[in-house]
């Protein structure tokens, strides 16, 4: 086993540096650039069944600590992602296709085309904070309906992703978990708002959008510790606000055995080989054979 070397139950990555869903991943020749720059998996953008604009503009706005959105979940639909997935994985990138639907037969038939594409596995995205299929991950009945569907209609392996915005996040990993899930990513982006002071109106065309970047990642470490301590035994993907290997290396430390990059990807494509530059030394420095050695060590101090 490699130094960064990480097992998601059956998915074998060269390194824990994922590219999260959204960031830059909707050809298949920005996949194969990506994981070309070093990454250990690509998740492309959350498709749907049927192709989908999205809400109307502004979608981003920039925070003093991070990005608010609200891109209500544009996509080409699942016959135009398929194809340019198809392209990647011919090529032996390894993709994770995120999907989403406004039933559960539409989480099972876009589940079922990219595993026909050729993904190795797929995430499901029940946590969009703009969206409706945000109610989902809110929902333990909801959550296990649609985790249990896929899992029964597709032999690749089922990542779930989280919400932060519920009461208890380790409540609704259990679940998932307990409908089949083969590993669980954490976190999605956090409800927030932004107002023009100048005229009193909602900046975001949607009002309401999700947060993401370096404010929230205390959330996301605090959310992946209790996950773990819950008991979960499938890995943990962790994702939220990391800008550095220090970040990464905070996330395996609180349960992760994987990491996604989201916005920091503004910083460019260099910071994929600086966090696994830096774990590298890190591992080095403390005579660490494994990244096994790290996930979940912070359990075991406290």
């Amino acid at each position: 086993m490699s130094f960064l070397e990480t097992i998601l139950g059956s998915i074998k990555l060269e390194n824990p540096v994922i590219i999260a869903s959204g960031v830059l991943a909707t050809t298949g020749e920005g996949m194969k650039l990506l994981y070309e720059k070093g990454a250990g998996a690509v998740v492309t953008k959350t498709t749907t069944l049927n192709s989908k604009p999205g809400n109307p503009n502004p979608t981003i706005v920039s925070t003093p600590s991070g990005l608010l959105n609200s891109m209500g979940l544009p996509n080409p639909g699942i016959e135009e992602m398929s194809r340019e997935v198809a392209v990647a994985c011919r090529e032996g990138v390894p993709v994770i296709g995120s999907v989403a639907g406004f039933s559960v037969n539409e989480f099972v038939e876009v589940a079922k085309r990219f595993e026909e594409a050729g993904v190795i596995g797929v995430e499901l995205n029940i946590s969009c904070p703009h969206e409706k299929v945000g109610l989902i991950g809110q929902d333990c009945k909801l959550t296990y309906q649609v985790v249990k569907a896929v899992k029964n209609s597709v032999k690749i392996p089922v990542i779930v992703k989280l919400t932060p915005n519920v009461t208890d996040i380790a409540e609704i990993a259990l679940e998932a978990e307990k409908a089949g899930a083969d590993a669980l990513t954490a976190i999605n982006t956090v409800k927030g708002m932004a107002i023009d002071v100048n005229t009193g109106y909602p900046i975001l065309g949607a009002k309401i959008g999700g947060l993401s970047g370096p404010a929230i990642k205390p959330i996301a470490v605090r959310c992946i510790y209790e996950i773990y301590e819950s008991g979960v035994k499938v890995p943990i993907i962790g994702v939220g606000g990391i800008s550095n290997w220090r970040d990464a290396l905070e996330f395996l430390m609180a349960g992760s055995s994987a990491i996604q990059i989201g916005t920091a990807f503004m910083k460019g494509y260099q910071i994929i080989e600086k966090i696994k530059k830096g774990l590298t030394g890190y591992m080095k420095k403390n005579k660490l054979q494994t990244l096994t050695q790290i996930i979940g060590i912070a359990h075991k101090r406290c």
